[in-house]
């Protein structure tokens, strides 16, 4: 009987291991899914991003394919066209504005046609096209040289919270191979209670989504 109830015990542990050893992989698939969108991929593979070096020397970047991306300060609808005031930030590996950084600068955005500055005003994006110089400005009272840029093509990204759960122990084979029966230290214990995995409490983060 006792052999019967060990053979149990490790079956239900391996199931366990089994378990969190698939969810672990999906984490790490769905982390390595990270591309750039179709619509502001742009045609070539090194979109210029450096809007510091740009800003230092814009002439000899006029004409270059760029993409930059952050927070739109205003909209302006000209004639068949409008220009968004962006404050750029830095971007991910997926083109997204990367929340909370510092502004490097801002551009004047000229896209064909209207834009409803309630949808836009105040969002997030990222946009791709040919940088065509400078145009002065002001921020409130201050003179301002605005990087300009003709978009082709642009995106409007969501903010929206999800819950991150406290990092787990991994064992060298996968999620929480410890316990009892090897030199990790960790025991599975009645129901994968404390002494097993991280109690830390979850917590709720902003992230930018399509």
């Amino acid at each position: 009987m006792r052999k019967w109830s060990v053979v149990q015990q490790l079956s239900g542990i391996a199931g366990k291991k089994m378990v969190l050893s698939a969810v672990a992989l999906s984490v790490l698939v769905l982390s390595g899914c990270v591309t750039v969108p179709d619509e502001i991929r742009g045609t070539t593979a090194t979109p210029q991003m450096n809007l510091q070096a740009v800003q230092g020397a814009p002439g000899l970047y006029v004409g270059q394919e760029s993409r930059f991306g952050g927070k739109v300060i205003s909209v302006t609808n000209l004639q068949n066209k409008t220009r968004l005031e962006i404050a750029t930030v830095p971007l991910d590996e997926g083109a997204r504005p990367i929340l909370g950084a510092a502004s490097r600068g801002r551009i004047m955005a000229y896209i064909n046609g209207f834009v409803d500055p309630v949808d836009y005003r105040n969002q997030l994006v990222t946009v791709v096209g040919p940088i065509t110089g400078v145009e002065k400005g002001t921020i409130g009272q201050t003179s301002y040289d605005f990087v300009t840029v003709n978009v082709n093509s642009y995106k409007r990204w969501r903010i929206q919270q999800q819950v991150v759960m406290p990092p787990q122990p991994i064992g060298p084979w996968g999620y929480g191979f410890g316990g009892p029966y090897d030199s990790w230290g960790r025991g599975f214990g009645p129901g994968w209670g404390p002494g097993w995995y991280n109690t830390a409490p979850a917590r709720v983060e902003n992230v930018v989504t399509e």
